[in-house]
């Protein structure tokens, strides 16, 4: 199976400016995602940036980058935009997030093993919840599945609701899923998604997936066992930095 991974990256953030060339104990942090995207088995692995300096950086260390427009709202409008100006076919495209240094090359297989289902359009991670800080933290979003393993809804809430159960061992009573944000998109429904406008769910929980859901598409999910490690903040950085020493 032919697999393009793409990391996109951007300089400019709001809480984070200049977050892909933060140095983590030696090596950049999009040089970490880099290297471990690369060691999956992917086919082929080309960080989309819309920034000059990101993009020397990759290519100083070996690294294959494309140049993006400024103006993309997603990381999936990016990663179709690179994927366009890569000029080479691909069926499967794996998008990688720039800012998870920890991520595991067996996720980033794990994703793509599940093209190998039959009619996959879309297919994501997800993770089983432990405790109750973690079901109720808004910034984790959560995952409705179905018996099939698809997707159901999206939430930053705790969903389903454990009527007449307290809520501090709902996480005992029933099996919630976190979401693990890395996305696999079968290449012709990656060039159908960037052309839907926004959603009602999408912009009530500001969760780009539901848009797709909200359209009748379809999204795979595979478990992980693997905790992910986003940098979001000068805080996070600080206990990545940590991990590394």
């Amino acid at each position: 199976m032919d697999v393009l991974g793409i990391i996109p990256a951007r300089f400019a953030s709001t809480r984070f400016p200049g977050k892909p060339l933060t140095d983590i104990n030696g090596k950049t942090m999009i040089r970490r995602v880099y290297e471990q995207a690369s060691a999956s088995g992917l086919s082929e692995v080309i960080v989309a940036t819309d920034d000059d300096r990101i993009f020397a950086h990759v290519q100083e260390f070996g690294g294959k980058a494309v140049m993006t427009a400024e103006h993309h709202q997603s990381g999936t409008d990016r990663c179709f935009e690179a994927y366009k100006l890569h000029n080479k076919p691909y069926e499967y495209i794996i998008n990688i997030q720039g800012d998870e240094p920890f991520i595991k090359p067996e996720q980033i297989d794990l994703v793509a093993s599940c093209f190998n289902r039959p009619n996959t359009q879309l297919a994501t991670l997800v993770k089983k919840i432990t405790t109750e800080e973690e079901l109720f933290n808004t910034n984790a979003p959560k995952v409705v599945l179905s018996n099939s393993g698809d997707a159901l809804y999206f939430s930053r809430q705790a969903i389903p609701y454990c009527r007449n159960v307290p809520q501090d061992i709902w996480h005992k009573q029933h099996t919630y899923y976190k979401h693990i944000g890395i996305y696999g998109y079968r290449a012709d429904i990656l060039e159908q998604i960037t052309q839907l406008p926004p959603s009602a769910l999408e912009l009530a929980e500001s969760l780009e997936q539901l848009r797709w859901l909200e359209n009748g598409y379809k999204i795979t999910t595979a478990l992980t066992e693997f905790e992910t490690i986003g940098i979001d903040s000068l805080e996070d950085l600080e206990k990545v930095r940590e991990f590394w020493s």
